[in-house]
């Protein structure tokens, strides 16, 4: 039995980490950290066999065997420092760092440690997406040639619609735009899936913007990969998608063509079909995120010390770098129109 600490009681703890790691067999949830006792408290009711902590130094004098940090982005460096000097691995939330350089270093630290440091891009773990994967490598399309991510939504919508009027929401996290928005938020895990799914590595990338609202980052975005294998990947990100409508839609889409058919996922009503020259042929469709999944990957990277599937520090930083890159080629290269 692998012990796991967690260090962050928000949102991504609350909902996806913690509950996985619970569930999951040969991971017993130790103890939960998070400064803010009120978060801590919430979070820890659900589960009161695990230890809270607020100093981190207690924290890590646990026997445990690896530590998660889900905690917001700033605090993943320290949180990682603090991992590699007690000696645990780390399943960390994406992005690892605020900057490539950190994350770097981060990377290089864990690994002068003989420790394992992985990124949680739970999407490669929705059966959807290992289904995907095996079509393309047993060829069942032929080869893959072009593929189209797609995931548009509201960032949770600019405007609360009441009987009384509109206002605007407090709720719409503005940050995640600051941070970069929609491709380096999201988009990473789409960046992540594609060189996954291929098994090739991008050589050139580019990106461009729409900007529905007035931040630095387009709202909407477009990335463009070359890969080494001759396919190109577009991803198209938005957080504008609908967000000033009184009744919001999202889109959530993949689509593969390959030399000899076609394989598509429509996150709405979980559609997952390939088409090729033997017919339609419908598969099981799921959600796009699976933690549980990820949860039972960090468990046997635990036992066998191999990362196996889970995402790696360096496939972190990778996603990151093409997401950040490509939104700043779309800044500098905006155009600036002078409307009316």
């Amino acid at each position: 039995m692998f012990k796991i600490g967690v260090m962050g009681c928000g949102v991504v703890a609350s909902y996806g980490h913690v509950p996985a790691l619970i569930e999951t067999p040969g991971l017993q949830l130790t103890a939960l950290f998070d400064p803010d006792r009120s978060r801590l408290v919430e979070l820890g009711s659900r589960y009161p066999g695990a230890g809270q902590y607020t100093d981190p130094t207690s924290f890590f004098e646990l026997d445990m065997d690896a530590v998660v940090v889900a905690s917001p982005a700033p605090f993943h460096i320290d949180n990682v420092r603090m991992a590699a000097a007690a000696g645990k691995h780390v399943l960390c939330e994406k992005p690892l760092a605020t900057s490539e350089e950190e994350a770097l270093g981060m990377i290089e630290l864990m690994h002068s440690k003989g420790l394992m440091l992985f990124t949680g891009f739970c999407y490669r773990f929705s059966p959807v997406a290992i289904q995907i994967r095996d079509l393309v490598r047993r060829g069942a399309i032929g080869n893959v040639r072009s593929l189209r991510l797609m995931y548009l939504w509201n960032l949770d919508g600019k405007f609360h619609f009441t009987p009384d009027g509109i206002r605007v929401s407090n709720a719409r996290r503005d940050e995640r735009m600051l941070e970069g928005g929609p491709m380096v938020d999201c988009g990473v895990h789409q960046i992540d899936l594609a060189r996954w799914w291929l098994g090739s590595e991008v050589v050139r990338h580019t990106g461009f913007g729409a900007w529905v609202e007035d931040y630095i980052a387009p709202d909407h975005v477009y990335v463009h990969l070359d890969h080494a294998n001759g396919a190109h990947t577009m991803v198209e990100m938005s957080f504008s998608f609908t967000a000033t409508a009184r009744d919001p839609l999202s889109h959530f889409s993949y689509e593969l063509i390959g030399t000899d058919g076609l394989i598509r996922y429509e996150r709405d009503g979980w559609l997952l079909e390939m088409r090729n020259g033997y017919g339609t042929k419908t598969l099981v469709g799921s959600s796009e995120k699976n933690f549980h999944g990820m949860y039972a990957e960090l468990e046997k990277s635990l036992r066998t010390g191999k990362a196996g599937d889970l995402p790696t520090g360096e496939d972190g930083v990778l996603a990151t770098r093409i997401a950040t890159e490509a939104t700043q080629y779309a800044i500098d290269n905006r155009l600036q129109l002078h409307l009316k």
